[in-house]
């Protein structure tokens, strides 16, 4: 890839900022304390929140913790899904990171509780109903966007309208722009009484090289997609997880990298992507896709890093069964975590994957058919939507399997979504819950049993 609910537009972010403050009790805040603690946010505490879809809301918030606890103050950073009524009701400072993604999206963490959530407050004491408390937001987003930053404002907007004071204006940041983020640097430093922290860079950029190139929808009504596999210029490959993404930056656009998901793991020898060639309305190749799959050599040099995606790991699912459900060249994460599956001897996966063809589009289908058959997918569905007069898609073949979805489910699995945003995550989703029940999703999405990784 580049880069729960239906997604939500702008006018749900609205009202999702608005009720995101009033967590639920029941069952969703008494599995969530006792998986993860209370969040302690009295007096004196600076909560540090995070609302982060890839992890780059995540690592600035853990930056920003780090600071204010280098000046002494006490300081927790915490996911917006863990923070429920109480905390925020004893907090005093709050500093909130909170990425947008497509048009003006919360990112799962905040999204996929909207219909568990509480109406915001209303009534004469509303306009003051937080007057005790101290915040700034840092907006995450892509001007490129119409909502550009759209669920940081709204979250802006809902606290200021309730009483809480501005420490400091909202600092906007399109798509990692530098000054924009050397300015909440020098803000939260001066709140912690510092300003010597040093800078908080991203790892830099390696020298890699594409070592194969192969097109593997040759004949395909769709845009041409590759399997490619780079490796370091020099040195060992370094280290990732499957789930994890990679940063690449093209020479015709380097301040705004592409984010890819990873396909392979470290003990494959190489780090392997799935990249769909992107073309813009004039028909030139895209900056990032156009140099990948078809400007860059052997003997050119790719500027790319590694970067952890939480979210996305397997992390305490690794035993669970795995249900991967995707389209496209989401096959990417979903075929890593399938890989660190079969590693580990787990035979529990089910993997559902949609395209145009079984003829040109069926994607690594020696490889899938090969687990399948030596009993390493337990199940392989698979929907080409062009290949019958009715259009059949991954959420189609979802639904037919419903009591087998609900078998799995209450055997313990956990579901992994990777792939386009419109059309396939939100239909797969809507699938689920009409399987699973909302209430049922909600809970596994707390659990950490439903992932999303979505572009």
């Amino acid at each position: 890839m580049m880069l729960t609910t239906e997604p939500l537009r702008w006018g749900g972010a609205l009202a999702l900022a608005g009720s995101w403050l009033a967590l639920c009790a029941g069952i969703w805040q008494a599995r969530r304390a006792a998986a993860a603690g209370a969040v302690d946010g009295g007096a004196g505490v600076w909560l540090v929140v995070y609302a982060s879809q890839t992890g780059n809301a995540e690592y600035l918030a853990q930056r920003s913790a780090e600071t204010l606890a280098t000046g002494g103050l006490a300081a927790r950073a915490v996911c917006i899904s863990t923070l429920d009524e109480a905390a925020l009701g004893r907090a005093s400072n709050l500093l909130l990171v909170a990425s947008t993604y497509g048009e003006g999206d919360a990112p799962d963490s905040a999204a996929r509780l909207a219909a568990r959530l509480a109406a915001p407050p209303a009534g004469a004491g509303a306009g003051s109903a937080l007057a005790h408390l101290h915040y700034a937001v840092l907006a995450l987003g892509d001007r490129s966007y119409a909502n550009y930053c759209g669920f940081g404002r709204a979250l802006d907007g809902w606290l200021a309208a309730r009483g809480a004071t501005r420490l400091f204006e909202r600092i906007e940041v399109d798509r990692g722009d530098g000054a924009a983020l050397a300015a909440w640097q020098h803000h939260v430093g001066r709140l912690a009484g510092t300003v010597d922290t040093p800078d908080w860079e991203a790892p830099a950029y390696g020298d890699w090289c594409i070592k194969e190139r192969v097109l593997l929808n040759p004949g395909s009504a769709g845009a041409p997609l590759y399997r490619l596999a780079l490796v370091p210029r020099s040195g060992p490959l370094p280290d990732w997880e499957a789930g994890d993404l990679v940063q690449v930056g093209a020479p015709a656009d380097p301040g705004h990298p592409r984010e890819y998901s990873i396909a392979s793991l470290p003990l494959d020898g190489r780090l392997e992507l799935l990249v769909r060639l992107q073309r813009r309305a004039d028909g030139s190749p895209g900056a990032a896709s156009g140099w990948l799959c078809e400007g860059a050599g052997a003997a050119d040099t790719i500027a790319l890093r590694v970067r952890a995606h939480q979210r996305f790991r397997l992390g305490e699912n690794a035993r669970r069964p795995l249900i991967a459900i995707g389209n496209g060249s989401g096959l990417a994460g979903l075929r890593a975590l399938l890989k660190a599956r079969i590693h580990l001897g787990e035979h529990d996966n089910w993997l559902l994957f949609g395209e145009r063809n079984n003829q040109h589009d069926f994607l690594l289908r020696e490889e899938l058919q090969g687990w399948r058959d030596a009993g390493w997918l337990g199940r392989l569905d698979l929907a080409f939507s062009r290949d019958r007069q009715e259009r059949r898609y991954v959420q189609d073949v979802l639904r037919l399997h419903a009591g087998q979805v609900g078998d799995w489910i209450d055997r313990g699995a956990a579901i992994y979504v990777c792939g386009s945003l419109q059309g396939m995550a939100g239909g797969v989703h809507a699938a689920l819950v009409d399987i699973l029940g909302e209430q049922a999703l909600d809970l596994l999405a707390a659990d950490g049993r439903y992932r999303r990784d979505v572009y």
